[in-house]
């Protein structure tokens, strides 16, 4: 698999296009695809994540999982018109991909090119190797939009990057660059612009040839000791996250996000 493997759409899980995936040669394939938005994550995308996911977890025939982009961009996050007037009685539906990402122990390597912005940024804590352009920019946000953290990185991110860095990135809300990311441990390495991909089908590669077996027992062990607790925080997060976007200071934020891109 030495070029970007083609990938088709996840049938009976919703009509669009913005996410495809293909399973081919033990490679699942995961493309965002919603190019004019930044690939900004729909309900219906976070849905059709999670049923990927689940699918790599029970399909033997799955070695690996690639994540990326389409274009020069890895993902913008939440899509907030999703979040516009959610209610207190609103199931929070990001919270079935991120269960499902976390429970997922094959492989998952992600070539991040451009952004990776809010759950864009927070997914790549449960990705095993993770490859960005030189000019990427990284941000967790929430804060700025009266929402707390999600994807367990507020248990993560301190454990990556220490406390100070942690605060100032999800206190503060503060962007950062490639090679800080790669300083705090959310990315592996930092490659020149366009060519993470190409270094991520390296890894996959890599992956592809070890014995499955020895692979997958050397990641559980690897992440033994967050499993308990990565599952509880991503409960506690989107309990807490749910009850603040449904309220007044979120919809006020969000609202005026929205008017400011219209």
């Amino acid at each position: 698999m030495d070029t970007i493997p083609s990938v088709a759409t996840s049938r009976g899980i919703g009509a669009s296009n913005d996410v495809l995936h293909e399973i081919r040669d033990g490679v699942l394939h995961i493309l965002f695809n919603r190019p004019r938005q930044r690939h900004a994550l729909t309900f219906d995308m976070y849905l059709r994540l999670a049923w990927m996911f689940t699918l790599a977890q029970g399909d033997d025939s799955v070695r690996a999982v690639l994540l990326s982009g389409a274009g020069n961009y890895f993902n913008a996050g939440n899509d907030l018109n999703d979040f516009l007037e959610f209610g207190a009685d609103d199931e929070f539906v990001p919270a079935h991909f991120l269960r499902a990402l976390s429970r997922c122990d094959k492989p998952v390597v992600a070539a991040v090119e451009g952004g990776a912005i809010g759950i864009g940024a927070t997914m790549l804590l449960h990705c095993d190797i993770v490859y960005a352009g030189a000019s990427t920019r990284f941000a967790m946000p929430f804060i700025n939009l009266a929402l707390c953290p999600e994807g367990a990185s507020s248990l993560l991110m301190p454990r990556h990057a220490g406390y100070k860095q942690a605060a100032r990135w999800l206190m503060l809300g503060e962007p950062f660059g490639a090679p800080e990311a790669r300083e705090a441990g959310l990315v592996t390495q930092v490659v020149e612009d366009g060519d993470a991909m190409t270094h991520a089908i390296c890894a996959v590669n890599k992956l592809l040839a070890m014995d499955p077996e020895a692979l997958r027992q050397t990641r559980r062990l690897l992440r033994r000791a967050d499993t308990g607790p990565v599952a509880d925080t991503i409960e506690h997060e989107c309990e807490h996250f749910a009850r603040l976007l449904a309220a007044p200071a979120a919809q006020s934020a969000l609202a005026v996000f929205a008017a400011r891109r219209r």
